[in-house]
């Protein structure tokens, strides 16, 4: 990640700096031999492996000094670490390969070849396996497919550095790498605390889109943060405020399909027992006219309007009654003047907010669940292209399509790598614990 993201004058959870290192294990002949739990099946390399490495001119060895090919190799050796089996990649036959390549250059079309089909057989193993099951799946167009053999092998031939093509893993996600290095180092050193959490993250990020994907915006609701993507790279961020620990945003792929602009907010139920039922209570029914609260009949869309003053709110208030209550919008409304729509069954989006202090608290564990924006306009017109306007006498909840769904990933990351380092944030969500526990 860029290493400007998280800086010293931005607001951000308790977290700290790790040093993470670059170094791989040595490549000793064991490496090669450790099977993972959680293993790609060893074989011998396919045709259509054996044919990209043939059709695409890589030159591993370019050099003259084997960068490339030992970082390949790096990769390749200690690649249980991402649950894939080494012993599939021959090791041992790429480095002898490469040794002779480097003493007689006649080897090198030889070495070069056997290191293109390792290495597309390594990204297509990386990419097979599967991602952490927190994630929920709302669009399956949000789960990035595997790259090409081609694709990858032309990609790192136009790279103008093989071995810095490798040590960046452009096919995953840009954090992918950084926590990759972290964890192999992490074990190399035998502190295996900080390597279960660096591999539960691994885990999390492994469903992530790669450089390849045009334009999305990933959330890191351990940071409260929203990062904004184009073709693998961060181009804007803003702070966010999240779920709070007894209602925690849920990790979520999904495409944002459309906004709201001038929305109403539909009160979760049980928010309107804990927020809006004590306020009548105390203020009495003008507090509702103040904030632009209706109670409606129901859930539908015929619902019509009930007289506040039939309501129980004591009951509101024990749970033991459940209504709908709704805020038009306005200045008060708590969507603010837009939200971003990726429909799911949590019933989680991104949204305005007219309430900024909150922005400005060092941990911003304030919702119910969905995600409120430092800077809604601003993600608007880096949706559209151009500014969602709220105008006078706008009707509410007017429908704006997106001509094309834009990805969102809501993730739950305790450790992203920031230059040579790695930062670790608070388990705001006590989802870490658990699993390490389990581990």
């Amino acid at each position: 990640m860029h290493q400007g993201i998280v800086t010293s004058r931005s607001s951000r959870p308790a977290g700290h700096f790790w040093s993470a290192g670059f170094a791989f294990f040595a490549l000793v002949a064991s490496a090669a031999m450790v099977a993972p739990a959680s293993a790609t099946a060893v074989g011998a390399y396919s045709a259509a492996e054996s044919s990209a490495a043939r059709d695409r001119d890589v030159s591993w060895l370019a050099d003259g000094q084997g960068d490339a090919a030992y970082g390949l190799i790096d990769l390749l050796a200690t690649s249980d670490v991402e649950g894939v089996e080494p012993r599939q990649f021959q090791i041992r036959t790429l480095q002898r390969s490469v040794r002779r390549a480097l003493g007689d250059p006649g080897q090198a079309a030889a070495a070069d070849r056997l290191l293109s089909e390792a290495f597309v057989r390594y990204v297509k193993a990386v990419r097979a396996v599967p991602p952490s099951k927190e994630w929920t799946i709302v669009d399956r167009g949000a789960v990035p497919d595997a790259p090409p053999a081609m694709a990858m092998l032309r990609d790192a031939a136009a790279s103008g550095s093989l071995a810095t093509f490798v040590e960046t893993m452009p096919w995953m996600h840009e954090n992918y790498a950084g926590l990759r290095r972290a964890l192999v180092d992490a074990e190399r050193r035998g502190d295996g605390g900080t390597a279960a959490r660096l591999r539960l993250n691994l885990d999390r990020v492994r469903l992530l889109p790669g450089s390849g994907t045009q334009r999305y915006v990933l959330v890191n609701t351990a940071a409260q943060r929203l990062y904004v993507y184009e073709n693998g790279k961060i181009v804007d961020w803003m702070r966010v405020v999240v779920g709070k620990a007894t209602q925690p945003t849920p990790m979520m792929a999904a495409l944002i399909r459309f906004a709201a602009v001038n929305p109403y907010w539909n009160v979760p139920s049980d928010l309107a027992a804990e927020r809006i039922a004590p306020s009548v209570l105390k203020e009495g029914l003008r507090y509702l006219k103040q904030q632009g609260y209706v109670v409606l009949s129901d859930w539908t869309n015929d619902a019509t309007v009930v007289d506040p003053s039939t309501i129980d709110w004591q009951a509101v208030a024990d749970g033991k009654v459940q209504i709908r209550v709704r805020q038009n919008p306005g200045s008060f409304n708590a969507m603010g003047r837009m939200k971003f729509m990726f429909p799911n069954k949590a019933g989680v989006y991104l949204h305005d907010t007219p309430n900024k202090d909150l922005l400005q608290e060092e941990a911003r564990l304030f919702s119910g669940g969905c995600v409120r924006l430092e800077d809604a306009p601003r993600l608007a017109k880096w949706l559209y292209g151009h500014p969602l306007k709220v105008t006078a006498g706008m009707k509410p909840e007017q429908r704006v399509d997106l001509d094309k769904p834009v990805p969102v990933y809501l993730a739950y990351l305790t450790a992203v790598p920031s230059g040579g380092e790695t930062v670790f944030y608070d388990d705001i969500y006590s989802q870490d614990q658990p699993r390490l526990a389990s581990r």
